[in-house]
């Protein structure tokens, strides 16, 4: 599908949206909606899959949408069932029955069928049951059916239903959608619903522009390949993961650069942005073996893999990313302090737990690996714990890079943010500053940031080049002098020199000024005079 299309896709979509959430706020709808999209995928790689498997024997319904082939096949061999499923959960890792697929479900929708509502809660419920439990447990576990919102009676609740997937259905109908277009297609509608969500947007989704960045950072740090083989990530971690936008990126830039990734990990605290993120790796094609999303809190690093106390097995990865919430306030306990993540560098302050997040990641990071997150400019000045922190960071010799944002990037907030890019093993004595604040495209309800200015940032940070007013590289010595605050603006200065006057141009030029003047006049009293007027003195 070209761009064009997939664009087209998308707007058809939330169109779809926009018109049927009616009152519903757009945060309960977004998850109907995406969860619909969700079932079209899992139902449309399950059919490809099981016609590859049976082969002859797929039924041929002659392009009838009202038949559903799998359907038909369940109905005539009865006794290969069991069989059949153990194949399909091998390859495909699911089973969906037939009567839960996308064009059963789309049938009942159709037909206004009194059995849609109770017939998508016996397909959630088998899919998440009888699944592997690592990849669809509790995954439509947000998704109530039952809601309220949807209608006061079960009569309401089902026709509101069956109008939303009949919409979704004729309009995925006028596109020939494959795999990759719902993907985008989801991804598309993600960024619709945080633009309408106000500062919520901020759980769950990074604007493009931004993971553009921090996704190229990172994919340029990877080691280069030797000759013949492919550029490499074995693993990329986002910590506070959202809907899984970013880590998907980098894999995506990965892609297009003609390398690979081993594998991706993510952690989030919000349940249902959790399942939003699983649903959609599932629907970029990352198999359940080439992800692991973790539901849990990261301060309190409650997942057990990250706990792992033997050094040989500690995880580590090559690339980290992150854009976890801004200044957080949180109640580190008396133990953290002995906490392997913090032991060295001390406990960020319970009212901002930004360098908390930071250390978290940084003590997960591969001595060979980038780490590049997003914070607000604070991390940069402030005191206290966080000065403490800063200036360790900065001794040892991991700070590599920090990059200034223009404001009113994010849906959630207005502020501007900074990246810090950070390494355990970095190669140059000094700390690059790119102040890209005030270049950007101003709209209407949030600012821009074009191809041209990700590029120049991008290039910049990957030559380590200087520019006036826009980027410097700067020795250790002068930021130890400026008691390690790494304020941008301490070190390049925005403000346009004033023009220096030449005064004896100057003079020439009013003298030469004047001489205009006084023929101007004396021309004008001869006009005058013709007229019988007094002249001008």
């Amino acid at each position: 599908m070209t761009d064009t299309n997939q664009k087209q896709l998308g707007n058809t979509l939330w169109s779809i949206a926009d018109q049927l959430r009616g009152a519903m706020d757009a945060d309960d709808f977004r998850d109907y909606m995406l969860s619909f999209l969700f079932l079209r995928y899992l139902s449309d790689n399950y059919e490809i899959a099981a016609k590859k498997e049976l082969g002859r024997d797929y039924p041929d319904t002659g392009g009838d949408a009202r038949k559903v082939p799998l359907a038909l096949w369940y109905a005539n061999n009865v006794d290969d069932i069991p069989e059949f499923e153990k194949q399909m959960r091998r390859k495909v890792h699911y089973v969906i029955q037939p009567g839960h697929l996308w064009n059963s479900i789309a049938n009942l929708a159709r037909t206004q069928n009194a059995e849609l509502l109770n017939t998508l809660q016996a397909c959630f419920k088998y899919i998440q049951e009888e699944s592997f439990e690592s990849t669809f447990d509790g995954l439509f576990s947000e998704i109530d059916l039952s809601s309220p919102k949807l209608g006061k009676k079960y009569e309401d609740r089902n026709a509101m239903l069956c109008r939303i997937i009949q919409k979704i259905a004729e309009g995925l109908a006028e596109f020939s959608t494959d795999i990759d277009a719902l993907g985008d297609a989801y991804e598309y509608l993600i960024g619709q619903f945080a633009a309408g969500s106000g500062k919520k947007a901020g759980e769950f989704y990074t604007p493009q522009q931004i993971s553009d960045i921090l996704s190229a950072i990172v994919t340029l740090d990877s080691q280069e390949p030797k000759t013949g083989t492919k550029k490499r990530l074995e693993s990329v971690m986002d910590m506070a993961c959202g809907s899984g936008s970013l880590i998907l990126n980098v894999r995506r830039r990965m892609k297009n650069a003609d390398g690979t990734i081993g594998k991706i990990f993510g952690q989030e605290k919000n349940i249902t942005t959790y399942n939003l993120a699983r649903m959609n790796m599932l629907l970029h094609g990352v198999k359940d073996t080439e992800f692991e999303i973790h539901h849990g809190d990261t301060l309190l690093n409650d997942w057990d893999m990250m706990r792992e106390q033997n050094p040989a097995r500690k995880p580590s990865f090559d690339a980290i990313v992150a854009n976890p919430p801004f200044s957080l306030r949180w109640e580190p306990t008396d133990a953290m302090a002995d906490d392997v993540r913090f032991k060295s560098h001390g406990l960020a302050p319970k009212s901002a737990a930004d360098f908390a997040f930071l250390l978290h990641g940084f003590h997960f990071l591969k001595d060979e690996g980038v780490m590049a997150i997003i914070l607000p400019h604070g991390v940069l000045f402030r005191g206290g714990a966080e000065e403490r922190i800063r200036t360790k960071l900065l001794k040892d010799g991991h700070i590599d890079t920090v990059i200034g944002l223009p404001a009113n990037l994010f849906y959630s907030t207005g502020i501007p943010v900074c990246i810090l890019v950070l390494k355990k093993c970095k190669k140059p004595d000094d700390v690059l500053f790119i102040n890209a604040a005030e270049h950007f495209d101003k709209g209407k309800r949030q600012n821009q940031l074009s191809k041209q200015h990700i590029a120049k940032i991008i290039d910049t940070y990957q030559f380590r080049k200087e520019e006036p007013r826009y980027s410097r590289r700067v020795g250790m010595d002068e930021i130890e002098k400026n008691g390690f605050n790494l304020n941008i603006s301490r070190y390049i200065s925005t403000a346009v020199a004033e023009e220096e006057i030449d005064l004896a141009d100057t003079h020439g030029d009013l003298m030469r000024i004047e001489g205009e003047i006084l023929a101007a006049t004396a021309k004008h009293n001869e006009f005058l005079k013709e007229l019988g007027l007094p002249a001008l003195p």
